[in-house]
């Protein structure tokens, strides 16, 4: 049984100790990535990382065509060169292999910092729609939807668009 599933067996078995009926108990759900990405500050954003993950990509694909032409080069000539030669030439290769590679790993890590800068104040700002629209339309629960969550729930209890609403108009 997930936390989700254990959490709401749990709510409901005290709403039910409590004397409250059970369908007093109201939940909904949010798919958080579909509202961060709705809202105008979410789109920005997106479009902002998706200008930079290009840079990043053409700047890695030429490195990698770049390491490529070199790793061929090595193999056409490794017959003609020397052991010494050829075992420089190896070496200046996983040299660049290993610059690639720390590249790659740095760019991803950039790009991931980045998103969490771009969207944590999307997120704290709907954090706030969702308490406030949790308490003034009485929900005991609002659920993140994810793929280990909910894996179904009733169309209308689905809050997303109704939290973005909300959040474009708080600003």
């Amino acid at each position: 049984m997930s936390r989700i599933q254990a959490l709401i067996l749990s709510v409901l078995a005290i709403a039910f100790v409590s004397g409250a009926a059970v369908a007093e108990v109201k939940i909904g759900y949010i798919d958080m990535q579909k509202a961060i990405q709705s809202t105008s500050k979410g789109k920005k954003a997106k479009k902002s990382l998706e200008k930079d993950f290009k840079a990043k990509k053409k700047e890695l694909e030429k490195m990698e065509a770049d390491l490529k032409k070199m790793s061929e080069d090595l193999e056409k000539k490794a017959m003609l060169l020397s052991d010494d030669v050829r075992g420089k030439k190896q070496a200046e290769l996983q040299k660049e292999m290993l610059k690639y590679q720390k590249t790659v790993s740095q760019s991803q890590l950039e790009i991931q910092k980045k998103e969490r800068e771009l969207t944590l104040p999307i997120v704290k700002k709907l954090r706030e729609v969702i308490e406030a629209m949790a308490k003034d339309e009485g929900y005991t629960m609002i659920l993140e939807k994810s793929e280990q969550g909910v894996l179904w729930a009733k169309k209308d209890a689905d809050l997303t668009d109704k939290v973005v609403k909300a959040y474009e108009k708080s600003k």
